[in-house]
């Protein structure tokens, strides 16, 4: 009996780009890879695409056809809106019923870059990318290559984080292949990310304005830039819990979110937790931030227990994070233990990915 033949989709073209910051112009592969996504862009396909914070899923955000493709590959909700990318604040105030002065001050601070003001959008914006909201979530990215393909393509892009929906956000083309796989056309393969977190968001349309999201933009950077006191906003889990049920002013801001296949337990108290899970017979992956600490050496030697040391500031902390999380799903574990982080507002966002995830 001759077998059947089984047709698969086919991978996802993987493009190689380099355009070091400071270079005014890009090498002949990296044009030719750019000017190939955005004529997948202007078709109303979707391109994986690097930035200094995360991968993002991009697609035309003038498009609705194209925005619904987004959704529908990610599993994302549709209470859920998304963040558009704009090449440039004049792009972006194509796309604004008001642009508040809070907001020009922001992105003058803080364009090109992980910023992202939530603004009244213009009726131009489809209602899908907004979860038919009343404002909109827009962002320049900082890479010089982002910002040149949403010129190429001649639209604002649209671009949640590539991968499937409430999974750790990828932070390198792999991660976004191993996650989204033929699911989409065409990866651009920039590198690791700079930041490794999403970007901050904040709220122009209130006042003062209110950060949704924390990211690497702190809240006193933003009242230093802004001259108004802004605060971190850290919703209680019943308050995020009921954010499900109706549509989001921000990404990032759903119950469960940024999560590991591996189940995650956050942790004040690991040294206590950790031999109590082995014991269990667990094989467990432990994120210390004290490995140097007597008591976690003494684990360390346990067997079925592998101790990933973490940094110690934010900053780095933040860049390794999803890449560690990655690395640890391919392992095996049972579970992943993470130490508790500080409650200073410096690491706002690092506390923010892990309470979702551990959720």
């Amino acid at each position: 009996m001759t077998p059947v033949p089984v047709h698969r989709p086919a991978l996802p073209i993987l493009a190689t780009i380099n355009w070091p910051e400071g270079v005014g112009t890009p090498d002949h592969t990296t044009a030719a890879a750019l000017a190939a996504a955005a004529e997948r862009l202007a078709n109303g396909q979707l391109v994986a695409i690097p930035t200094e914070t995360v991968y993002g899923l991009a697609g035309d955000a003038m498009d609705a056809d194209a925005v619904a493709q987004i959704f529908q590959v990610k599993g994302r909700p549709a209470t859920n809106p998304l963040i558009v990318h704009v090449s440039d604040e004049t792009m972006a105030q194509t796309l604004v019923s008001q642009w508040p002065d809070i907001a020009q001050k922001a992105a003058t601070a803080f364009w090109p870059g992980p910023l992202t003001v939530v603004v009244p959008k213009a009726d131009v914006v489809p209602d899908i990318v907004t979860a038919n909201g009343q404002t909109v979530a827009l962002r320049c990215p900082g890479l010089v290559s982002t910002r040149r393909l949403i010129e190429l393509a001649q639209c604002p892009l649209a671009a949640p984080s590539a991968n499937r929906s409430e999974a750790v956000s990828p932070t390198t083309a792999q991660h976004v292949l191993e996650g989204l796989g033929n699911r989409i056309g065409m990866i651009l393969d920039g590198g690791p990310c700079k930041h490794g977190l999403e970007s901050t968001v904040l709220d122009c349309t209130v006042y003062p304005p209110k950060i949704l999201r924390p990211g690497p933009i702190s809240a006193a950077q933003l009242t230093e830039a802004i001259g108004v006191e802004i605060h971190e906003s850290e919703h209680d889990s019943a308050e995020q819990h009921e954010g499900q049920k109706k549509a989001l002013r921000s990404p990032g801001n759903q119950h469960r979110h940024y999560a590991p296949q591996t189940q995650l337990i956050l942790s004040g108290d690991a040294t206590s937790l950790v031999p109590q899970l082995v014991a269990e017979g667990h094989r467990v992956g432990w994120l210390s931030r004290t490995p140097e600490n007597p008591a976690v050496r003494a684990l360390a030697a346990s067997a079925g227990l592998l101790v990933i040391p973490m940094p110690k500031d934010p900053t780095t902390y933040a860049r390794s994070l999803y890449a560690t999380l990655h690395a640890l799903d391919q392992r095996g574990l049972d579970r992943l233990v993470v130490d508790a982080v500080p409650a200073d507002s410096e690491w706002a966002a690092v506390r923010d990915r892990l309470k979702r995830a551990a959720t």
